[in-house]
């Protein structure tokens, strides 16, 4: 068994300065459990609340019906559950200096080091939601949405023995394409979602996932043009066979040919359930 699954540590893309009297704080976050059936729409919801108890002073939009400027990675599918989820907000701040922000209004009068908000975030969230990385994300940069190209997932097949899976990957892997039906506007669309798999092999499952089988996959799929979801995936690859649990790991942005994370995982951390890759 080889080491334990941890996120690699590499810098993200860099930045500098501060827009028009605001900050742009970036939380990287789990979301793991019985949480994982809550909805984005209802996470986005949970996320306002939360807000309003740590009593930060969020940007609000202008119009009629003004909106906290919050702005979330890519959707989690409802009942998938997250070891790296992330979250911009933007707050109202006179200034920004080495990590601490100068905030408008602070319910306490004072000034806020970003890091500390780790722990006021996280007793805010519900059980299952755990806060593990605050930044405040420097100079002008792109949504979460626009730049996250990749993403890596761990998932498992129920009632597939090692052999068959890794035959399978394999084969997979060897296709020139991969076809799978898809609900597009009411009507069953064919696509071909083999460019979309960057990588994918067989991982061995600990005792963090019970309910998955001794076998489980990791594989890096593609975000852009559309997204392809790991049941989609194991629909093509083990026909007649269910999706167990099935994680995110990490979301990917990718310059110059290198691969960045939105934040890094706190050092020497691994994930909630972290899993040891087969040898």
């Amino acid at each position: 068994m080889a080491d334990v699954l941890t996120a690699p540590r590499v810098a993200r893309p860099p930045g500098a300065g501060v827009d028009n009297g605001r900050v742009r704080l970036r939380v990287r976050f789990s979301k793991v459990g019985k949480v994982r059936f809550t909805s984005h729409r209802d996470v986005a919801r949970i996320w306002e609340r939360a807000l309003r108890r740590v009593g930060l002073p969020v940007a609000y939009t202008a119009g009629f019906s003004p909106r906290p400027r919050l702005s979330f990675g890519l959707a989690l599918p409802t009942g998938y559950e997250s070891w790296g989820e992330y979250l911009d907000i933007e707050l109202r701040t006179d200034r920004y200096r080495s990590g601490e922000v100068i905030l408008v209004g602070h319910d306490d009068g004072t000034n806020l080091d970003v890091a500390e908000l780790r722990e006021r975030l996280d007793a805010a969230l519900p059980s299952g939601f755990g806060v593990e990385v605050t930044e405040a994300i420097e100079g002008r940069v792109e949504s979460l949405q626009e730049a996250v190209s990749a993403c890596t997932w761990q998932f498992g097949i129920h009632a597939i023995d090692p052999t068959t899976a890794a035959d399978a990957v394999e084969r997979l892997l060897a296709s020139s394409e991969v076809v799978v039906e898809r609900e597009r506007k009411g009507t069953t669309v064919t696509d071909d979602v083999r460019p979309a798999v960057h990588d994918m092999s067989l991982v061995a499952t600990g005792s963090a996932w019970p309910s998955m089988p001794s076998v489980g996959l990791q594989a890096t799929l593609a975000a852009k043009p559309r997204v392809v979801r790991p049941s989609e995936l194991v629909s093509a690859l083990a026909p007649g066979h269910e999706m167990t649990l099935a994680v995110r790991t990490h979301q990917w942005i990718e310059r110059n040919g290198q691969r960045f994370e939105p934040l890094l995982p706190p050092a020497g951390e691994r994930a909630p359930h972290a899993c040891g890759c087969a040898s």
